[in-house]
């Protein structure tokens, strides 16, 4: 088997919330939750999705009400409407500004030996994101749910994705970091699938996946 293309989620993948923008209403409040409450909540949102996503057709929405249902518990603050302004906040794609260093670098080198697009969950504005924040030059491709009207893990939008690149599902990877969403979504269109897990969600089964972005290119050689 050869990998001829990499595909990436963006959100927690290559790109991460600018929390200055995102959690603007909690320090309104002057309410400043800790890196260990983000990530406990990320930890929930995620496991909950898993269970969840084949119950849910708006998924993207039902992650981020999962997330700050979550956090705010975790606050001891029991406001719906935070809550909403919260998700509505997220999923806004030009409130996601933060590049973890290296990335811009460990995507030229993939750059080099395969070809690279993006499927993303968005509302439209990913591709100007990425021309924005220096990441547009790697990609021959963004697919965009907001534009094609499919969410992962729908079929239709990796396979959009792979006529688009026209490439056979055996011969691309997908990067992203939501098991029943991106590893799965790959999966069930015959794609190859690496979970991005920061958060070590995943850590301990028995799943390809990668703690940053820096181990993919020996991730995808040895596939």
């Amino acid at each position: 088997m050869t990998i001829e293309v990499i595909f990436f989620d963006v959100g927690n993948t290559l790109v991460f919330p600018n929390h200055e923008k995102t959690l603007a209403p909690l320090r309104e409040r002057s309410v400043h939750p800790t890196p260990a409450q983000l990530l406990a909540a990320e930890r929930t949102a995620r496991q909950e999705m898993d269970l969840l996503v084949s119950l849910s057709r708006k998924v993207d929405q039902q992650y981020w009400e999962t997330y700050y249902l979550r956090l705010l518990q975790e606050l001891l603050i029991d406001d719906a409407s935070l809550q909403q302004q919260l998700v509505n906040l997220a999923r806004t794609s030009s409130n996601w500004r933060r590049v973890r260093p290296g990335t811009g670098e460990v995507l030229a080198k993939l750059q080099a030996e395969y070809r690279l697009a993006v499927i993303s969950n968005s509302d439209g504005g990913m591709a100007n994101l990425l021309a924005e924040l220096g990441l547009g030059q790697y990609f021959e491709q963004v697919i965009d749910s907001g534009t094609i009207g499919y969410e992962k893990p729908d079929p239709e939008i990796f396979q959009a994705a792979l006529e688009a690149m026209q490439v056979a599902p055996e011969h691309a990877v997908y990067v992203g970091d939501i098991y029943a969403i991106d590893f799965l979504g790959a999966r069930n269109v015959g794609m190859n699938a690496v979970l991005m897990d920061l958060a070590g969600v995943y850590a301990g089964q028995n799943l390809p996946r990668i703690e940053s972005i820096n181990d993919l290119p020996k991730h995808v050689s040895r596939m």
